[in-house]
């Protein structure tokens, strides 16, 4: 009976000097060892080349964010576009952006519903956006910036917003006070 005792003190002592160790290496939390990464996958690849093969004048910017493209006021207007990132930027020889590309990608299982608000943020802010399901092919590209450009038109000119656009078209009646 006193063997199995000092039997199951030893394996009880292993078991907690092991519990010991596992919780002390666990509060050491080691980094992992950082590798190169790609900047772009081939479908994003192939996109650029063709972009900078068809507009040679202009500036391609990728992967840049909502922060660089949108301003606002208030803080919780800029957290619905915080974490968000444009594809592509394409900039004239004025470094204006005369357009946003954006690329799905038939490998990543995307939702449409955040593809659409990321449009909708970047037009309401007056830049021309066009999205493509795969890799444009260069008669799409020719088409959208060489001879499609002159045919499109912002949704509203920057300039003629007004403070509350969205209200602009409710009638509202002036009152005047006589005193």
């Amino acid at each position: 009976m006193a063997m199995y005792i000092v039997i199951a003190s030893i394996i009880l002592g292993c078991m907690l000097i092991m519990a010991w160790k596992s919780l002390d290496y666990n509060a050491k939390q080691q980094d992992s060892a950082l590798k190169q990464r790609a900047i772009f996958n081939i479908n994003e690849q192939l996109t650029y080349t063709r972009l900078k093969e068809i507009l040679p004048k202009h500036t391609i910017l990728a992967h840049v964010s909502f922060d660089a493209l949108l301003t606002t006021k208030y803080y919780r207007t800029r957290n619905k576009y915080r974490n968000m990132v444009a594809d592509f930027v394409v900039l004239d020889e004025n470094q204006q952006i005369q357009a946003i590309i954006a690329l799905d990608d038939p490998m990543v299982l995307k939702r449409i519903q955040p593809l659409q608000y990321q449009d909708a943020l970047l037009q309401m802010a007056g830049y021309r956006v066009i999205r493509y399901d795969d890799v444009p092919e260069y008669a799409q590209l020719r088409e959208d910036f060489i001879h499609g450009y002159t045919k499109w038109k912002p949704l509203t000119p920057v300039s003629d917003l007004k403070k509350y656009h969205l209200y602009s078209d409710l009638e509202r009646k002036k009152l005047k006070i006589l005193s």
